[in-house]
């Protein structure tokens, strides 16, 4: 192509001289004079143009080039060379203007009064300060983090992605590194809606103007917005002042957007775990933590760490009976959380994994949404979580929780506990020994899935919670291109099979003899 491209050119110019273009003008001075020289000025005129077409030949060339290069390398990424270990996991990252990310936290100060200390939780790429206290003596990787800092984890996490690409031709995926998550908590508080919406919708505007964008309207995009999907869903919420419309706009309608727990609609937001305070640097820190939290001696049945919610809906208001059962328990240790600054408990996390790695069971019923970031915190402590509403975990989290939710977590309706008095001790105290033993093995495997690997580092075999749910985007980007029809809700109403539920026994409260029965039975066994 490019000899025939040099022989055409070669060949043009050869012919323009050989009509004697040069030499017809030499003539015509000696002739006829200047007044007709500049009559017959045409022939370097059409030599002119014909360089011009030759420049224009060129450019279109080497642009056809480049395109036909790009369509060959996405040709080979999805044809069947399996050699490539990145086939079909490329992603580019749109590099954004600093308004969309960095500027949002670079006043950290600004964000005081609601977030606390939020330049420490910006800090060391969104992992904040490391801990220091003695549960974690030996442990690398422990940080105070946020639960909502994921967007600065992620994007940071995103750069070590290992198959990276910066020909967007050939991506399978586009990231969008957009602070949504931070940029609800600057605006959220005391300004209008237009001002909460503002941000995302600078953000569509530069997103559109974009080829990448106009390739599949922004379906293989995907953007990480560190908060739950109600806080993004204005539209459909009670609060008509709560939140932005992130996800009812047409360009959050054609991104995948991955929240912490998602509104259950049928819509594109996807849940991912809530961060944890555990943040490996390698295989062998994962490895260890696991060995330690399965040696861990449980002295507790069941625990359970959180505040009253007396504003939480009356369909999922079950918290206020579960903690009046582990009070009543001798079986249950708590740590209250009173929503007061004198109340530190719950967000000390060494108190917290302490207590989490002494329990066989974990009460998590729904706080201020259906799942609560305690519920990855204690899993990540070898704990089993316990459920009462299906939306906390098994309507969500579908690329990083098993199918088989009861091979990982206990269920007890709600209804039963908040109608029939339930016991929950009863519950769990019927499930066989080596029936919770597989449980909590069980737990100990998905730890790793729900990790947030250190963004300055790089495991080498274990895929955290970044490395799922790329995958999961990327699975879902294929569909859509496949023409399936893709979305991330179910109805509420839809329960999984097999919900492991006892019913016989009522749940009263224990006078002194009964206490001194449990405790005999406890020692007998």
């Amino acid at each position: 192509m490019q000899l025939s491209v040099a022989n055409f050119i070669v060949q043009l110019l050869s012919k323009s001289t050989a009509k004697g273009g040069g030499a017809r003008w030499r003539r015509a001075v000696g002739a006829k004079g200047a007044e007709k020289a500049a009559a017959n000025a045409l022939p370097p005129l059409q030599l002119l143009a014909i360089l011009a077409v030759i420049a224009w030949t060129l450019f279109l060339y080497v642009q056809f080039s480049v395109l036909s290069a790009a369509v060959e390398v996405v040709e080979v990424s999805d044809g069947a060379d399996s050699a490539d270990p990145c086939r079909g996991r490329y992603v580019y990252v749109h590099d954004l203007p600093p308004r969309f990310n960095a500027d949002i936290i670079r006043d950290c100060r600004k964000y005081q009064d609601h977030w606390g200390d939020m330049c420490g939780v910006v800090s060391n790429a969104g992992l904040g300060r490391p801990l220091a206290d003695g549960v974690f003596t030996g442990e690398a990787g422990w940080y105070g983090t946020h639960q909502f800092a994921l967007d600065a984890i992620f994007h940071s996490r995103m750069k070590q992605y290992e198959c990276l690409t910066n020909h967007s031709a050939v991506a399978n995926a586009v990231f969008v590194p957009f602070y949504a998550g931070f940029d609800f908590a600057r605006y959220h508080w005391g300004y209008d809606n237009a001002t909460r919406d503002a941000a995302f919708v600078d953000l569509a505007d530069w997103l559109m103007a974009r080829p990448q964008w106009r390739r599949m309207w922004g379906r293989d995009h995907f953007l990480v917005a560190g908060r739950t999907g109600w806080d993004f869903r204005r539209s459909n919420n009670v609060d008509p002042d709560w939140g932005n419309d992130l996800l009812a706009m047409p360009a959050g309608r054609n991104m995948s957007v991955l929240v912490l727990e998602t509104t259950l609609l049928h819509g594109s937001d996807y849940s991912v775990p809530y961060p944890t305070y555990f943040h490996p640097r390698s295989d062998a820190d994962v490895l260890r933590w696991q060995d330690r939290v399965r040696g861990q001696r449980r002295a507790w049945l069941m625990a359970f760490v959180g505040a009253p919610r007396p504003d939480t809906p009356v369909n999922i208001r079950v918290r206020d009976h579960v903690i009046a059962q582990c009070k009543a328990s001798s079986a249950c240790a708590m740590l209250g959380c009173a929503r007061s600054p004198g109340s530190p408990q719950c967000h000390a996390p060494g108190d917290i994994m302490r207590l989490f790695q002494k329990a066989s069971f974990c009460l998590q019923p729904p706080g201020d949404s259906c799942t609560r970031r305690s519920v990855f915190d204690s899993m990540v402590a070898g704990c089993i979580p316990v459920f009462f509403h299906t939306a906390s975990a098994y309507k969500q989290y579908r690329w990083h929780l098993p199918k088989d939710h009861l091979n990982y977590s206990a269920y007890i309706p709600d209804a039963d506990v908040r109608r029939r008095n339930v016991s929950i001790e009863a519950v769990l105290r019927s499930i066989p020994p080596a029936t919770v033993e597989r449980m909590r093995e069980e737990v100990i495997k998905l730890i790793p899935r729900i990790l947030y690997a250190d963004p300055r580092s790089r495991l080498e075999t274990i895929k955290d919670a970044v490395d799922i749910a790329v995958e999961g985007v990327l699975d879902t980007i294929l569909r859509i291109k496949k023409g399936e029809y893709v979305d991330s809700g179910r109805p509420v109403s839809e329960d999984p099979p097999n919900l492991y539920a006892s019913t016989e026994s009522r749940f009263q409260p224990k006078s002194v003899v009964s206490r001194i029965v449990t405790r005999l039975k406890q020692w007998i066994e």
